[in-house]
């Protein structure tokens, strides 16, 4: 009796599309492009090139404009050519189902204030791969819309960071589904990598640093995960907005400092899991409103100045079996109401007591300092931040709370870090 393979439906669209090459260009032709070449011209190897062919551009410069790709060919750098669009052109524009684009330097794309010019712009696609590249000095550097079914992966991104409104973004994709993007490493751009109406997508594994605004940034995108990536240095980490059922796990949030610098942004989202990740000397580890429904277990809050702000707005939260450790204030809120749970969580401003050594203190806790609340209605309040008349005040609070929300509590604080 024999059995078939199960996959889980994203892998069985990347073995698909992973088919579909192998098939496709097992029998076609391949055209050589050089200098010293027959064929000296990426144009004219592009024009020369039929469905299934490989084209192999070898090592040179080339200032050709915006090259159009709309067949299912392979077009591979060899000792990494370089393409330039001397400042002022797209470079690589792709259209149409099974193109994959290997192993290219891009450089110089031009700026528009009216048009998102891109190294690589992709338009109405299927089963494109984008791997092992290197773009340099663009505003957009991949530029994505209306595609399926596509990867982007292992490539270098450095943009030229001038402006939050004369930049562009790394990665960025409009009116996806399906698309994997994975193991790239991307700076100095607007927002590292952006989705705009995007469904059912992975984003793993990348490198997003010193970008202007957000090292990722969701608008409208449902039924996405992002998973193992890194977001240090930005503008702010991450924002998710105006989405649902968004997957965030094993990431690390690091070194996002600035006046409206967070780790996470979370504005009108829901149905989520914010679980496994780490972060680490941010501003606000993570900012939510207009939230709902949404898990946060599991992660570590370290040498943040706020590790949670949780607006009024949010409600049927939970946050369980997260480790506060050495943050200047655990959790602010703008409100006296709290309709959200926290439970089992580990802080390390907790001085109770655990009488039957059940791990768990005998007496909840009330993370909302007394300081924390006067700090959010006047910010310059944080003069005081180390001062003998804070801590004063905060242990009169917890003695007879009358500021601080009295719904806003952890039954169940852990008297040892949360084992992650």
């Amino acid at each position: 009796m024999g059995y078939a393979l199960q996959y889980p439906d994203k892998v069985r669209n990347l073995l698909s599309i992973l088919f579909l090459f192998t098939i496709g260009h097992a029998i076609g032709n391949t055209i050589i492009v050089g200098k010293n070449k027959a064929i000296t011209t990426l144009r004219q190897g592009i024009k020369a090139a039929k469905d299934g062919d490989t084209v192999l551009l070898h090592k040179g410069v080339y200032k050709e404009g915006n090259i159009i790709i709309d067949k299912a060919i392979y077009l591979i750098g060899i000792d990494e050519p370089v393409l330039d669009g001397d400042n002022k052109n797209e470079i690589l524009t792709l259209t149409g189902n099974n193109i994959l684009i290997r192993g290219i330097h891009f450089v110089n794309a031009g700026y528009s204030a009216m048009n998102d010019y891109a190294a690589i712009k992709i338009i109405d696609a299927t089963g494109v791969i984008i791997e092992n590249n290197n773009i340099s000095n663009t505003s957009f550097a991949i530029h994505v819309a209306n595609t399926v079914h596509s990867i982007i992966r292992n490539n270098t991104i450095r943009g030229n960071n001038k402006s939050e409104h004369s930049s562009g973004n790394g990665i960025h994709l409009w009116k996806c589904e399906n698309m994997t993007i994975v193991n790239n490493s991307i700076q100095e751009h607007r927002d590292g990598i952006y989705l705009e109406f995007v469904t059912q997508s992975t984003i793993n594994r990348n490198l997003s640093e010193k970008n202007v605004r957000y090292g990722l940034h969701f608008m409208f995108s449902h039924n996405n995960s992002y998973l193992n990536n890194i977001f240090r240095n930005n503008g702010a980490g991450v924002a998710v907005m105006y989405s649902k059922n968004v997957r965030m796990l094993n990431n690390v949030f690091e070194n996002n400092w600035g006046s409206s610098a967070y780790g996470i942004l979370l504005k009108e989202i829901s149905d989520s899991h914010i679980e496994n990740n780490k972060f680490i000397q941010n501003t606000v580890g993570i900012y939510m409103e207009g939230s709902s429904r949404i898990q946060i277990g599991n992660n570590i809050f370290k040498g943040n100045g706020w590790a949670l702000k949780v607006q009024a707005s949010c409600d049927d939260n939970s946050f369980h079996n997260n480790n506060f450790l050495s943050n200047s204030f655990d959790v602010a809120t703008n409100g006296s109401m709290m309709l959200n749970k926290f439970y089992q969580n580990y802080w390390d401003k907790y001085d109770g007591y655990d009488m039957n050594k059940d791990g768990t203190g005998d007496v909840p806790y009330h993370p909302v300092s007394l300081y924390s609340m006067i700090v959010e209605q006047n910010p310059n309040t944080l003069i005081l931040l180390r001062s003998f008349i804070v801590s004063l005040l905060d242990k009169a609070e917890r003695v007879l709370p009358s500021l601080t929300p009295e719904s806003l509590i952890d039954d169940n604080p852990m008297m040892k870090p949360n084992k992650l």
